[in-house]
């Protein structure tokens, strides 16, 4: 390999490598190691004599993260899985005999920060009380070509941690291993997953898998991403939602059937928004938006408990309690307390000249419900922090959705919002297939007017209404956004492992292994 791109501190680091192969150590030998313990369960469960005989061959293996000599002996920290723990190396255990090389040349030279070791030995309590590992043996598992970021030395070599976002997302691999507690966010976004799954596998739902490549971007108004079948010489879609396809399934003969769904829409990226997403939709026969309220307030206490063991998260400084039962208001008495403006008999015209006063950017190919999201979104969504469900939307902001037992002109539908985003969307869902078709035909004409975020009309899932759907209620929750509530933070990049990043340049990728000072 070419050593021109190469930094200072990756070329030594290639050159001990060279040096470990003249000296026969394999610096990735087979992967079998005989791990028995951990750094966490050693600092839970060790008492000192009274135990000691339980530690007393321990195999452990991590990467070093730090390493003070001493000449004869040294202390190095290990970090595994679970954490970090303190081991001491003395050079007549390492190399009992006469040649000490395995201790002054490996040990000391030829080893480095963020190398992969297996350490055999025993547990001690240090002087200053930490515990410790005394190393009997120690094995090369793996050698580290390229430095960790951020080294810092002070009473001998250490990491420091990484709070550069563009590194951070870009390498979440590194920084994982120098930001050790990121893990914890995604342990608490799996729990509250398994949490939720639980749920609705205890309440008789069942789970089932949708197509993502899709002949139709169903669901949802938004933008697709395009792509080609080259045998069939016909354009995909990857899918934008999988609500059609679950109600397919209802037509079908299931009576609850939910999906954690990977979405792809091509829209911008900010701090709430990921062209790739996680959303979770359920659909249960014979049930409608109120039922659907209940629901999910009992499903939200539910997983915020196993998630955090409270009710109760912090976000950005707020407290956000997700303890039943949430508030309840419509979308115009949204509207009306925080604009002063009642819109309920309003017409397109009347609706753009509204947004207009507001300063409220819109255009031509706004049709009345784009308009009246619009409203809503830039002057009440903002406002509402604790869990509220803003109810009754105008018919012709939800296609999908059935029209509003008592007041005309609306839909029963709901969208939780927290933390002043939309966390959840539901309704009672529309299974009329001429109201359906008459409403699709509605989008095909925005569509025509150059909103490309129009649904399409997607006949094979009139044909399945034809066939008979039974009243249902459905919902779609962001996965991601609410991962972001129950964990604490503020940017959706942080609860996604590979978040989506513009792609680097060359000069990027030849540097990017340069240490951050």
């Amino acid at each position: 390999m070419s050593t021109s791109n190469l930094s200072e501190q990756e070329i030594i680091r290639r050159e001990k490598l060279e040096e470990l192969n003249k000296l026969g150590v394999d610096a990735y030998p087979a992967p079998l190691y005989p791990v028995n313990s951990n750094a966490a369960y050693i600092k839970a469960h060790y008492m000192g004599e009274s135990n000691a005989a339980e530690f007393a061959n321990v195999c452990v293996a991590g990467r070093l993260m730090s390493r003070r000599d001493m000449g004869k002996a040294s202390f190095a920290s290990l970090q595994d899985s679970t954490g970090r723990i303190q081991i001491y190396i003395k050079r007549d255990d390492i190399s009992p005999g006469e040649d000490k090389s395995l201790y002054d040349k490996v040990w000391k030279h030829l080893l480095d920060l963020g190398d992969i070791v297996g350490i055999k030995g025993y547990v001690f309590t240090t002087k200053t009380g930490e515990i410790s590992i005394h190393a009997k043996e120690f094995t090369i598992l793996t050698k580290s070509l390229k430095p960790l970021p951020v080294v810092r030395e002070k009473e001998g070599e250490t990491f420091d941690a990484v709070t550069d976002p563009e590194f951070r997302y870009r390498q979440r691999y590194a920084d994982l291993v120098v930001n050790p507690q990121v893990k914890e966010t995604f342990i608490k976004r799996s729990k509250m997953i398994n949490a939720i799954r639980d749920f609705l596998n205890d309440r008789g739902a069942l789970e089932v898998d949708t197509p993502v490549l899709q002949s139709i971007p169903g669901g949802a108004a938004a933008r697709p991403f395009i792509t080609h079948h080259n045998a069939l010489d016909v354009p995909f879609y990857l899918r934008i939602a999988n609500e059609l396809y679950l109600k397919r399934l209802i037509v079908g003969g299931f009576d609850w059937v939910y999906e954690f769904s990977r979405n792809f829409r091509n829209e911008g990226m900010d701090r709430t928004h990921n062209p790739e997403f996680t959303v979770l939709e359920f659909y249960t026969a014979y049930k409608d938006y109120l039922w659907m309220m209940e629901t999910t307030e009992q499903l939200l206490e539910n997983a915020a408990l196993a998630t955090n063991g409270s009710s109760v998260s912090t976000v950005d400084g707020k407290e956000i309690d997700f303890k039943a039962p949430y508030r309840r208001i419509t979308m115009y008495d949204a509207i009306r307390e925080y604009t002063g403006i009642d819109i309920s008999g309003m017409n397109e015209d009347q609706l753009r000249d509204v947004c207009q006063q507001l300063h409220i950017p819109v255009d031509k190919t706004m049709g009345k419900g784009k308009l009246i999201d619009e409203l809503f979104s830039e002057k009440c969504e903002h406002h509402f922090i604790q869990p509220t469900f803003i109810t009754d939307y105008p018919v012709e902001m939800s296609p999908l959705t059935k029209k509003h037992r008592s007041r005309p002109g609306l839909v029963e539908r709901f969208e939780l919002i927290v933390n002043g985003k939309e966390i959840a969307n539901a309704y009672s869902e529309l299974n009329d297939p001429i109201d359906q078709r008459e409403r699709f035909e509605a989008q095909l004409q925005l569509m025509e007017r150059g909103d490309d975020e129009a649904m399409f009309i997607d006949y094979d899932f009139l044909r399945a209404l034809e066939y008979g759907m039974p009243p249902t209620a459905g919902i779609g929750f962001g996965i991601d956004r609410l991962a972001m509530l129950f964990t604490g933070q503020t940017s959706i990049q942080d609860v996604l492992l590979f978040p989506q990043m513009r792609p680097e340049k060359v000069a990027d990728q030849q540097e990017d292994s340069q240490p951050h000072p």
